[in-house]
């Protein structure tokens, strides 16, 4: 049975994009990444993020990844942003598929027959959980090459999320061009360097 899983990261940052993976398996390739024990990919090492990377390019039958800037954020709202960052994930995926597996109780993609929505499903379900690390893997990334454009603001340690360096670092800069404006912190220092 072919299954497309879908998950995004960076909902809760200050700064970056918001990331999403899709990532479509079968039976086969399913049992071969089930093998490599992936889960949610906040419970793994980033060296165990990392080598399951390449597995998961290896091996899935198909994958995606969609990004919305910051400035998708604060233009179309957080919840229109995802949609979009999953809807691009999900157009990469040219063949076809029986069921989409978003994680969580939201259905961002609603026009899509296809969709369920499962709570923890980056534990659960193997797409899912592939999606969750692609999706967390090139954003950590992205925000590792911004750490040397930005490097007051120490990308490569919090990827963006509100830290208490990050904030401080915020304090004493201002935002930068890759900072969600619409956010609160953000907002009070509405500054672009």
């Amino acid at each position: 049975m072919r299954i497309v899983g879908i998950d995004e990261v960076g909902r809760g940052c200050l700064a970056g994009p918001v990331v999403a993976s899709a990532v479509l398996l079968d039976d086969a390739t399913s049992k071969i990444l089930k093998r490599m024990h992936l889960t949610d990919s906040k419970c793994m090492s980033k060296k165990q993020r990392e080598n399951a990377y390449d597995n998961i390019i290896k091996y899935a039958l198909a994958y995606g990844i969609g990004w919305s800037s910051p400035q998708d954020i604060d233009n179309y709202g957080l919840t229109h942003a995802i949609s979009l960052a999953m809807q691009q994930a999900l157009d990469s995926i040219a063949p076809e598929y029986r069921t989409v597996i978003i994680d969580g109780n939201y259905n961002f993609l609603p026009s899509n027959v296809k969709v369920i929505t499962k709570i923890k499903a980056d534990t659960t379900e193997i797409s899912v959980s592939a999606a969750s690390i692609l999706a967390k893997v090139a954003r950590d990334r992205f925000m590792e090459e911004q750490a040397a454009i930005y490097p007051q603001y120490g990308f490569e340690k919090h990827v963006g999320y509100g830290t208490k360096q990050h904030l401080s670092a915020l304090k004493t800069h201002g935002p930068s061009c890759i900072h969600r404006f619409s956010v609160k912190p953000v907002a009070l220092h509405n500054i672009a360097l």
